[in-house]
């Protein structure tokens, strides 16, 4: 099955701190550099080197063509990408000792998106297909609602989380991806309990305690804990679970073997400073996932 990923495409602009900033607080870098980002970009390159077959649908400025270049190499297929007018997408990552993270972001290119130029991608996707969606891009609803309409497999992240967006599309997916905090932002504003939303799964990540699948629709429940590993730079770490989850799904995996891989790789991701450059690839995370003999084992 093709994984179609309706996603932001961003430069990071990463400077490691001794800690992060208070208000009002002026505080030296210890380290700069710019990398591949954006959630959808880091999602494209999570399911390409977890060895799915992605097709990356988003809009850069004429800046960012070096991010296009870096995202095929890792095996994304970009022929959707357009360039538009303006700025690509970026952000001002800031992360301390701990490996702790604040992201300040500019959406740029990634909010030019034509709904049009995504029903044009779409018409040649088959039912059984997976869309991969984020809050970072416009035509998330229009482009939900076609996919579900050609019998695709509808997976939307909902970060950054903004409870109407989720609400835009929450009647045309399939696998709903949330933290704990977002979990409970949209259980508040939709007035409902997580196992009452209208949705098939929900995977809700608990960081260094695991996530959890909760399959609304088959009444089953999967907890998967998280490897024990010290982490140097969490940016996109949820966009690895995320992208190895989804290629797990699509390639057939039951949900307790998707979670044990996709958490492996989200694991080793921590351990390595950058976002979409730092995605591991399968071969790593299965060897990473093997010998960690009795470790991170599911339970339903």
């Amino acid at each position: 099955m093709t994984v179609w990923n309706l996603g932001s495409i961003n430069a990071d602009h990463v400077y490691r701190l001794p800690h992060l900033p208070a208000p009002g607080e002026t505080l030296a870098a210890l380290d700069y550099r710019v990398g591949l980002g954006g959630k959808g970009a880091n999602q494209s390159v999570a399911l390409a080197r977890a060895g799915a077959e992605v097709r990356h649908l988003g809009a850069i400025g004429a800046d960012g063509r070096w991010m296009v270049a870096r995202m095929s190499d890792a095996g994304v297929d970009c022929r959707f990408v357009a360039e538009t007018e303006g700025a690509s997408g970026h952000a001002i990552i800031e992360v301390d000792a701990s490996g702790e993270n604040a992201i300040l972001l500019f959406p740029g290119s990634n909010r030019r998106i034509a709904a049009e130029a995504v029903a044009d991608a779409l018409d040649t996707a088959q039912p059984g297909d997976w869309l991969v969606l984020q809050n970072e891009t416009s035509a998330q609803a229009e482009a939900a609602h076609l996919a579900r309409a050609r019998g695709m497999k509808v997976a939307y992240s909902a970060a950054p989380f903004d409870a109407e967006a989720v609400r835009a599309v929450l009647g045309d997916i399939s696998l709903l991806l949330l933290n704990e905090v977002e979990a409970e932002q949209l259980c508040a504003a939709l007035g409902v309990t997580l196992k009452a939303l209208p949705v098939e799964t929900v995977v809700v990540t608990l960081g260094r305690r695991g996530a959890v699948w909760h399959g609304l629709a088959a009444g089953t429940e999967v907890h998967v804990p998280a490897f024990p590993v010290k982490a140097l730079d969490t940016t996109g770490a949820g966009d690895t679970f995320a992208g190895y989850l989804i290629a797990g799904l699509a390639g057939g995996a039951e949900p307790a073997e998707a979670l044990r891989l996709a958490s492996g790789a989200a694991a080793l991701k921590v351990t390595r400073a950058g976002a979409g450059d730092a995605v591991p690839a399968r071969a790593e995370v299965e060897a990473f996932v093997s010998s960690q003999t009795g470790a991170s084992q599911p339970s339903e």
